[in-house]
């Protein structure tokens, strides 16, 4: 039953003062909502109470708060300005109380069984901002009194519920922002694109509550949108149809560089039906140097569930997702391309190890050793072994210009000058007058090589030197180490270059050892390179052991005064050592 006039007349007072204390004290809207129904009932008798606030973009009245209502059809209710009782009360920024809206052509049924309604605008500062509503299932349940003292409620309201709402509002855009900072931060972090594809799916749903979600991709040719990554109601699917640029709502957005909010599909002729659950959509462009590289897309099964606030958010956060997604999709493109060189360098290295000697000459009267080591997966350094007639052998050591790929071919190129020129079985200078003459008509800028060229006649035990640049050879016999004072212009530099030819006959127990830069310059932390008086001290040390002793130890000592250092260039060494006993003829 009704409360009496004189009833509600007693209770204006300190219910005025109940409202001034929620306006007062209460910044959080859902209870200021929650306690604007409390202190109606205590004066106002309702079955059905309501608060829907104004939508000013769309002029449309949308639930806030209800009692009463089923939470399915509260959630679907819209009701534009100057439509049903509610509607005409915002438009005319007026009370409307109806005795019976069976009679009134302006009700609009939300809930059965209603009879009477009041609806009265919130209004702050001349701004309407919703509006309140209460139902009876009685006919003029609601009087006049009750009108003039809603009205009343509604003027003290009107100003809660808007610094309410504005405090919400603010509350929620700085969590918002904060967590925008934190998921910068983190999706910078993620490399690996399937990884990051899928914690921006986690990180979106910490912002706003979707059903289904999808990033799609741009093409390399720029004209269809390719699903990457979706979930649906949290599960991952996969999704292989591609949507071209322009067509429906997210490729709209990917073609017109601009979000797109849909809150009904339905009523939309872009839309793609994909989900036939789907209601509500935003797609959003992913923008990275001004250039669209996909499309961020959310959807749910709610009409209009996302919102303006909902779009600026995405909308922020697509700027970070782009750039993370840019980033990792430049690190799988290095990494692929690392996983290419890596491939094309161990074949690379093979090739090269395959053009080296296979085997080392079995001579009669000479043992050979030899050992290549290059800085990098392969290097510029050479060795070779040719076969001459009358047991002669042709020994081969070079140092290309620079290191890695472009040394290697440059020396694959030399080894088969110098093969080519072989069978006329030349001298050691007239080989490298050669090669320098071939490398001449192919002239490349800043490419050159240094060759020791010798041949050993093993019958007669006697070697011819010619140098073209490496470090001068050294020379073991009757106890003493001697540099062999050949030398010469790198080969491809000079075309009129000159190269001198010496000349040993050589006992047995004697040695020849050739090496390249690379064990000359080895430095340790210190800085002090390995130098050539290291060599004659091992040199020395092995004049009476194998071949084998100089070469293993040469290296082995370069790696003891090198540890910890990078190996800055190639190393290789060639020794050779007459067989036989010093002071015997074998």
């Amino acid at each position: 039953m009704a409360a009496t006039q004189s009833d509600v007349r007693l209770k204006v007072e300190p219910l005025l003062l109940e409202v001034a204390d929620v306006v007062n004290t209460t910044l959080d809207l859902d209870t200021t909502l929650r306690r604007v129904a409390e202190l109606v009932r205590k004066v106002i008798d309702y079955e059905i109470f309501a608060i829907l606030l104004l939508n000013e973009k769309a002029q449309e009245l949308r639930v806030r708060f209800q009692v009463g209502h089923p939470r399915e059809v509260a959630d679907r209710i819209r009701i534009k300005v100057g439509e049903g009782v509610t509607g005409v009360a915002a438009q005319r920024r007026e009370a409307i109380l109806v005795d019976d809206v069976s009679k009134d052509p302006r009700y609009i049924s939300a809930v059965p069984n209603v009879r009477s309604e009041l609806a009265v605008p919130l209004i702050i500062k001349n701004r309407l901002i919703g509006v309140i509503d209460i139902e009876s299932p009685q006919p003029n349940h609601f009087d006049e009194e009750h009108k003039r003292l809603l009205t009343l409620i509604a003027s003290r309201m009107a100003v809660g519920i808007e610094n309410a709402r504005l405090y919400t509002r603010s509350t929620r855009q700085a969590r918002t922002l904060v967590l925008l900072n934190e998921i910068a931060r983190e999706l910078t972090s993620i490399l690996n694109l399937d990884e990051l594809l899928k914690r921006i799916a986690e990180l979106v749903s910490r912002l706003i509550d979707y059903q289904m979600f999808s990033i799609l991709l741009l093409d390399d040719a720029g004209e269809k949108l390719q699903h990457r990554f979706s979930l649906r109601f949290q599960e991952n699917i996969q999704l292989k149809h591609e949507i071209p640029l322009g067509h429906g709502l997210v490729g709209y957005a990917a073609q017109h560089r601009q979000a797109v909010l849909v809150p009904d599909v339905n009523k939309d002729s872009r839309y793609i039906r994909l989900n036939p659950e789907t209601r509500s959509e935003l797609a959003v462009p992913l923008i990275y140097k001004d250039k669209v590289i996909g499309v961020l897309d959310l959807e749910h099964t709610r009409r209009g569930f996302f919102t303006e606030d909902h779009q600026r958010t995405v909308t922020t956060l697509a700027a970070q997702v782009a750039i993370a997604l840019e980033n990792a999709r430049l690190y799988e493109e290095v990494a692929r391309q690392e996983k290419r060189l890596e491939r094309d360098l161990a074949l690379a290295q093979e090739l090269q190890f395959r053009l080296l000697p296979q085997s080392l000459p079995q001579l009669a009267n000479l043992e050979v050793a030899a050992k290549f080591l290059p800085a990098r997966a392969i290097g510029g350094d050479l060795y070779d072994f040719v076969n001459y007639s009358l047991k002669r052998t042709a020994l081969v050591i070079g140092d290309v210009s620079g290191k890695g790929a472009p040394a290697a071919i440059y020396a694959a190129l030399v080894s088969g000058i110098l093969r080519s020129h072989a069978p006329i079985e030349p001298g050691p200078a007239e080989m490298l007058s050669a090669v320098n003459f071939s490398l001449g008509e192919r002239r490349i800028d800043g490419q050159f090589v240094s060759i020791i060229y010798a041949v050993w006649d093993d019958s007669n035990r006697t070697l011819q030197v010619a140098n073209s640049g490496l470090p001068r050879p050294l020379y073991c016999h009757d106890g003493k180490i001697e540099i062999v004072e050949a030398t010469g212009l790198p080969l491809g530099l000079f075309d009129d270059a000159e190269y001198d030819e010496f000349t040993f006959r050589a006992k047995p127990g004697e040695m020849f050892v050739f090496f390249s830069d690379g064990i000359l310059d080895a430095r340790n932390r210190a800085g002090d390179m390995f130098g050539r008086h290291r060599v004659e001290q091992i040199l020395t040390r092995c004049a009476d052991k194998s071949a084998d002793c100089v070469v293993e130890s040469l290296f082995k000592a370069v790696a003891e005064h090198a540890a910890g250092e990078e190996t800055f260039d190639d190393q290789t060494v060639v020794a050779i050592r007459v067989k036989g006993t010093p002071g015997k003829r074998k």
